[in-house]
């Protein structure tokens, strides 16, 4: 989830397993993270992920998440998941709409952050904390680090009081909103590591993500959207627990 992720500039190889999920269908690589991950979509109005397995989430770990975050919100359909021991794969029914990155709501900063802000927190208000069974939590988070090998520093065991426990996207980066024609959001993907913790662990990531996706001086209109003042404590808190992990 903490991975460096990009649209590919460089032709990429279809790996055989994606050419037979696909069916025939045509396929455009969407998306590459650092792990050696893609994402394509078809023709056929799917996505494909595929990747080598990795420590930190899996594809089947998301299939169930998004199977459970769809009785609630707007997240994609799963069709398919599977793995060969090596690698893993997710195929998934295209959402309508674009990327809150999408060089056209890139070129619109003012109303893709409005839409990113405005599904966060509408995700966050939608998911029942009581009936979900992922946890995301900062002693989570950090166990997990450790059971990869990441020393974290002493500081981040201290995390701020809770605000309020929310169903976290967890990984609520610009790209994961999904926009409409009308500029509104419509839906979130990427819910990997979904599961339960204080809702600054998402709006300060999403924050910060603004900068990486339109530039500085996005994040007050970012919070503004969500409805909520700026925490400088927690939001320094959460960035640091995720460069860290």
């Amino acid at each position: 989830m903490m991975e460096t992720m990009s649209i590919p500039s460089e032709p990429v190889d279809v790996p055989a397993r994606v050419r037979m999920l696909a069916r025939g269908a045509a396929l455009v690589p969407v998306w590459r993270n650092d792990y050696g991950g893609l994402t394509f979509r078809s023709d056929a109005g799917e996505f494909i992920k595929y990747g080598p397995l990795n420590a930190e989430s899996s594809l089947a770990d998301e299939a169930v998440r998004l199977g459970w975050a769809a009785r609630y919100t707007t997240v994609p359909t799963v069709r398919e998941t599977g793995t060969d021991g090596r690698h893993e794969w997710l195929v998934t029914a295209a959402l309508p709409g674009l990327s809150a990155v999408d060089p056209h709501w890139r070129a619109q900063p003012e109303v893709a952050v409005r839409a990113v802000g405005e599904g966060l927190r509408a995700l966050h208000d939608a998911l029942p904390v009581d009936d979900c069974p992922f946890d995301w939590s900062v002693a989570s988070r950090l166990a997990r680090a450790a059971e990869r090998g990441i020393v974290v520093d002493a500081t981040l065991h201290e995390p701020p009081t809770i605000d309020r426990l929310v169903v976290c996207h967890a990984d609520a980066c610009c790209p994961n909103t999904l926009l409409g024609e009308d500029g509104r959001w419509l839906g979130h993907v990427d819910l990997g590591v979904l599961g339960v913790a204080d809702r600054w662990a998402d709006i300060s990531v999403a924050a910060m993500s603004t900068g990486w996706n339109y530039g500085p001086g996005w994040e007050d209109a970012l919070l503004d959207a969500y409805g909520i003042d700026a925490d400088e404590e927690r939001m320094a808190y959460y960035r640091s627990l995720w460069n860290a992990t």
